[in-house]
């Protein structure tokens, strides 16, 4: 629904499917860097680069909560590294809930804490 880097903000837009969604978008460098729809599972994957906005950290998803609090899609939260170095770096900021992918092990993933693996918020 949505891509967006740190030079041109806005590559994709589906402006129509967001306010379907139920949120209105006017800061552009609040976005996350991609935002995806799962319509079968009616779930929303916000995704940040650590290399171009910073790690998903709890005032981060503070942002993003208030930006979508008429979104009733579940919320899922990830942040991406390019290597596992970077990934300890920013490890003691991360909030809690969020899925972690790490570029040189891209067919594992790190759930951080909770009580489900790979699910929205509730």
């Amino acid at each position: 629904m949505y891509l967006g880097d740190t030079i041109q903000k806005d590559l994709v837009k589906n402006e129509e499917k967001l306010k379907e969604l139920g949120f209105e978008i006017t800061l552009h460098d609040k976005m996350p860097d991609v935002v995806l729809y799962s319509e079968d599972k009616h779930w929303i994957y916000f995704v940040e680069s650590v290399t171009s906005a910073g790690a998903m950290e709890p005032k981060r998803i503070k942002e993003i909560e208030e930006m979508t609090e008429n979104v009733l899609a579940g919320k899922i939260y990830v942040t991406t590294f390019l290597g596992y170095k970077t990934f300890k770096k920013f490890s003691k900021s991360l909030a809690w809930e969020i899925e972690v992918w790490i570029a040189d092990m891209p067919d594992h993933m790190i759930h951080l804490n909770g009580d489900k693996f790979l699910g929205p918020r509730k």
